[in-house]
Order: C-alpha cells, then sequence, then structure tokens
C-alpha cells in the first residue's frame, strides 16, 4: 500500500485538527505511508462542500453507511459527536476499514467494548484519539518514568481547567447533553487526563469521585461549532445532563495514588491541561499550555543546585523534534494530531496495532464509568467491578 485513502465523518473542531495532519504529514514526515483525503462525510451537503473545498477532500458523502461501504477507502475516520462513534465503527469494521475514533471512544463501557470486539473479529487496525501522547515533552515524561531515572513512582496529580462555560447564558451544545456526549467534563477532559496516567504510569486499580453540577439549565443553541455556540435569544432552555466538573482519586496496580480534576468553570484556564509525577529519585511536571517544555526534578543533583530544571523539548534527540524546526523553536497543538497520524499511517504499513487503540480507549471507559458509579454510589470502586 502505497497511499492509505481516508474516508472522515466529522468535519467541525476535530476534523480541522485531523485534516490538518493528513495534509501536513507527507510534508514533514515523507517516509510516511501517505494519507489520501478521498472522502468527507456530513449531514448538511451545503456545509459539507464548503468544508470539503476549504479541508482539502476530494469527494463528499452526506450519508455515513454510504462512506463505510465505498471501495475507494481504506480506513473511517470519526470525529462526529460520542453517540454515533459505535454505530459507525461497527458498521466500519464489517466493511472491513481501519478505524480511527476520536474520544471519548463511547458512551458506555459495554459500547466501546463491543466496538474493540468487532474490530478485532474483523481482522481491522484500530486507534482512539488520544492526541496529547504525542507531545514531545510527554514522550520525554515517558521514556524518564520508563527508563527508572524518577525511581519508584509514588504521586501521579493531574488536572484539566477550562472555563468555556462559566456563563449561566451560555448556550446548551451537545457536549452538555448526556445522550450525545456520555459525560460532561469527565468524559471530555478527564479521559485525556486517564489516557495519560495509564500511559506514563500504569493501570488504574480503584477510584473515588465527587462531581457537580452549577449551572442546571442553559438556552437551546441555535448555531454551535466546535466549542462555540449561538442562543435562541431568549427562547426556550434544556437542562444540563452532564457535570461541570469531577474530580476524582485512584490507586494504581503499582502502588502510586492519584488525584485527577476535570472542570469547564475555571475561570481564567483557557485549557490548562497539566500533570505532575512524584518518584523516589525525582519528579516531572507539564502543562499543556507550555507544551514545549516539562520541568524535571532529580534528587541526585548536588543540593546546593537542586530545583526544577526547564527542559525544552525542541533538539533533535526529543521524539518527532528532527521532522521539525531547528532547536529552540517551538511546535503547538496541531502537531500532537500529526505525529498521531504518523503513528496510525506507520502501524498500517508495518501491520500493527497503533498505540493508542481500542483497548486503551476500553480501558479509559472503565475508569469513566467505575468514577460515575463511586459517585453515585459515594464509595471506592474497584476496577474489578467493570
Amino acid at each position: 500500500m502505497k497511499q492509505l485513502r481516508i474516508g472522515m465523518i466529522g468535519y467541525k473542531f476535530m476534523g480541522k485538527a485531523h485534516s490538518n495532519a493528513y495534509k501536513t504529514l507527507p510534508m514533514f514526515f515523507p517516509q510516511a505511508l501517505k494519507p489520501e483525503m478521498s472522502v468527507l462525510c456530513g449531514r448538511n451537503a451545503e456545509y459539507l462542500q464548503e468544508a470539503a473545498t476549504r479541508l482539502g477532500w476530494q469527494d463528499t458523502e452526506t450519508d455515513w453507511k454510504e462512506l463505510v461501504t465505498r471501495d475507494d477507502i481504506d480506513l473511517v475516520d470519526i470525529n462526529a459527536p460520542s453517540n454515533v462513534h459505535k454505530e459507525i465503527a461497527l458498521a466500519a469494521a464489517k466493511a472491513g476499514k481501519h478505524l480511527f475514533c476520536e474520544k471519548p471512544l463511547a458512551l458506555s463501557l459495554a459500547d466501546s467494548r463491543e466496538m474493540l470486539q468487532a474490530a478485532e473479529e474483523a481482522g481491522v487496525l484500530h486507534m482512539v484519539g488520544f492526541n496529547y501522547r504525542f507531545s514531545p515533552a510527554v514522550r520525554l515524561a515517558k521514556k524518564l518514568v520508563e527508563s527508572g531515572r524518577l525511581g519508584k513512582i509514588h504521586h501521579f496529580r493531574a488536572w484539566f481547567l477550562q472555563d468555556w462555560i462559566l456563563d449561566p447564558e451560555f448556550p446548551l451544545v451537545w457536549r452538555l447533553q448526556k445522550e450525545i456526549a456520555g459525560s460532561g467534563s469527565l468524559g471530555d477532559l478527564g479521559a485525556h487526563l486517564i489516557d495519560l496516567a495509564h500511559f506514563l504510569v500504569g493501570d488504574v486499580e480503584e477510584v473515588i469521585g465527587m462531581s457537580e453540577t452549577f449551572i442546571k439549565e442553559r438556552p437551546l443553541a441555535a448555531e454551535m461549532t466546535g466549542l462555540t455556540a449561538k442562543g435562541s435569544g431568549g427562547g426556550p432552555r434544556g437542562e444540563v445532563t452532564v457535570d461541570d466538573a469531577t474530580l476524582f482519586m485512584a490507586r494504581f496496580a503499582n502502588g502510586a495514588i492519584g488525584s485527577f480534576e476535570a472542570t469547564r468553570f475555571a475561570a481564567g484556564h483557557r485549557s490548562t491541561n497539566s500533570f505532575e509525577i512524584n518518584g523516589s529519585l525525582g519528579s516531572i511536571r507539564f502543562d499543556f499550555e507550555r507544551m514545549n517544555e516539562l520541568e524535571v526534578f532529580l534528587t541526585s543533583d548536588d543540593e546546593d543546585i537542586q530545583g526544577f530544571r526547564r527542559v525544552l523539548a525542541t533538539d533533535p534527540v526529543h521524539e518527532y523534534a528532527a521532522a521539525w524546526w531547528p532547536t529552540g523553536h517551538t511546535i503547538g497543538f496541531e502537531h500532537t494530531f500529526i505525529h498521531e497520524v504518523l503513528e496510525l499511517s506507520n502501524a498500517i504499513e508495518e501491520g500493527r496495532q497503533p498505540e493508542p487503540n481500542f483497548r486503551d480507549g476500553v480501558k479509559c471507559q472503565a475508569v469513566l464509568e467505575a468514577v460515575e458509579r463511586s459517585i453515585e454510589e459515594r464509595r471506592w470502586v474497584s476496577l474489578s467491578e467493570m
């Protein structure tokens, strides 16, 4: 296979990010299997055609059921809302298409397991969209943990803070409706933190959590794009059926303990996605708003110079960095998707499962549901129960 022919469902926030990644990959990673942006799918024919022209797609479909059966498609990219992930993935797997699905994988753990089973039975390759794994600084964090330079890991603490729905008059977008999104800040933001915890520290063993919905009703949305929306102008209101904020604690199978916070009500935090790991020999800190940097503390340093140092992960020694700009020239949010597509492309060419894949999506979904059960039943919940 010299090219990877893609059919993509959805063209807004994540659709733009994925399209940019497919377009840019061959320029900076020419050795990779080249993505061919074959077919873009959406419900509104007028908006769809405009998006296809702007984003660089060759053809369009208004019915995803037609798209997944096309002979000129090798992979189906699903970045539509969460409530349609399962149905599309099952049909695409049955049609023998490889799968790339945005997170969270599904509305429920049962659905995510069904998606994984369908992909495995069909023998197709599958990937889930946890793009933050693909920041060079996060890859450095992984290297420091795996090499033992931080010693035995004691703590993982993470927080993803936003404020885009702080205004009580912000409209009721689909991300605030459980039947479409599955959950609120927990599934949208917390899922990324959970995946980073799995990637960097290991499996979660048990959790206990709490959540709150601060604004119970909002104006119905007249128009929405990505994380922006317009209200219906004093018209009817609808119920918010997801969490605005969720906090939980966790124990890991390796003995480490963790804390997680996800909220859309942290004024002044546009998108603070951060974690800190403390080990017996050192610590690391990461904040995606400064995504090219990793703060590192090592107890082996002489006492008179001990302290957190700022490591700029742009030198060629860092993963992905050599393909980009000269040392010290930074990269951004969009590059995590390009690196993600690079892994997808390489995995398909090599005939192996990409990472993260649907198994990682199921593991994340199990933690999400364990947290929800913990909140409902006000107790520690073991992942073995899920």
